[in-house]
């Protein structure tokens, strides 16, 4: 599994799912550019992946702004000569009723986790077909795109199923040049986004947060949530040797949750 030499981007790498990601990947011998729009929790990454003796950078970006998006790679380009594999982990949520949702909240969540991931993929697609040297795309979607019912709302499942879409869809066009499309659908992870929806719902249903994780827990097949560190050792992989003939594939990390 080692990933010595390989250049890896990470977006949304400032905390939770990113940040094990990141860790993982340098632990596995990559290089690690550690995105996010906050760049203080972004160098705060770089710094626990430089802590594998490997080369690490902090990049502060927006992964909604396009321009952001391309300058993000070409920071990393300039750095390192290359791009082998990017993690379009950046995204945003927020717990709501359906009938609560505003055009600002469909808005705000299409324009990170739907048109972000598309032009990060675009982005390093560019540079990934200009090497001639093939690479990884891993998107990290979620089982809300599949229809999971206790989604935090109906407008981050809209955009985690354009994520689950355009995975199969560029996967087929990008294959032709080498570059393996995949995706991750995490089930309930225990991040600190999460965190913060369980106390909102607890406040809402009259439970402690205790409560409230035990009654999401209850019907996980396997008994319990992940930790980011489960959804990094599948991207570890993905972006792996033992991968190369995996694309189009999408992936959950649920426990058994959502069958797929």
């Amino acid at each position: 599994m080692s990933l010595e030499g390989k250049i890896t981007l990470v977006t949304g790498a400032g905390n939770g799912i990113g940040e094990a990601i990141a860790v993982a990947l340098a632990e596995a011998g990559a290089t690690v550019a550690c995105a996010d729009i906050n760049a203080a929790a972004a160098a705060a990454t770089a710094a626990k992946a430089g802590g594998f003796q490997v080369p690490s950078m902090a990049v502060e970006a927006d992964c909604g702004d396009v321009a952001a998006i391309d300058g993000m790679v070409s920071q990393v380009v300039a750095r390192y000569g290359r791009l082998d594999i990017i993690v379009n982990n950046a995204g945003v949520t927020r717990a709501a009723y359906i009938m609560d949702l505003t055009e600002a909240d469909w808005d705000r969540m299409h324009r990170v986790n739907a048109k972000g991931v598309f032009f990060c993929l675009q982005a390093a697609a560019r540079q990934m077909i200009q090497q001639g040297t093939g690479g990884r795309i891993i998107n990290i979607a979620s089982v809300a795109g599949r229809g999971f019912k206790d989604t935090s709302n109906a407008a981050y499942a809209a955009s985690k199923g354009a994520v689950i879409a355009l995975t199969k869809t560029a996967a087929q066009q990008l294959g032709q040049h080498d570059i393996n499309v995949n995706s991750i659908c995490p089930g309930v992870t225990f991040t600190a986004i999460v965190d913060d929806l369980l106390e909102t719902r607890a406040k809402e249903q009259g439970a402690t947060v205790a409560e409230m994780r035990a009654r999401i827990e209850k019907p996980i097949p396997i008994g319990r949530g992940n930790e980011p560190s489960d959804i990094a050792a599948m991207a570890v992989f993905l972006a792996g040797p033992g991968a190369r003939n995996i694309t189009a594939q999408c992936y959950n990390v649920d426990g058994g949750l959502v069958p797929s």
